[in-house]
């Protein structure tokens, strides 16, 4: 599972540098710190289960912000 973790970090910091490229410099911001925290947590080498709940939070937490955003503050 710290593999995952790792992987994790490769695909955001991927996506960072696409946003970066694109001028979207916060979005490149918000995954570029992702990619620090999977990295960091990839190298860890925690239990699985800690693994496994340390992502339940994260996909909690990143759909909740990006449900709440994407109904509250987008416009149309």
């Amino acid at each position: 599972m710290d593999r995952m973790f790792r992987v994790l970090g490769f695909w955001t910091l991927i996506i960072g540098l696409m946003a970066l490229a694109g001028g979207m410099i916060p979005m490149a911001l918000i995954f570029f710190a992702q990619t620090v925290i999977f990295m960091l947590l990839g190298y860890l080498g925690l239990s699985e289960r800690t693994y496994i709940l340390l992502f339940w939070g994260y996909m909690i937490v990143s759909f909740t912000g990006f449900t709440y955003w994407s109904f509250f503050r987008m416009s149309i």
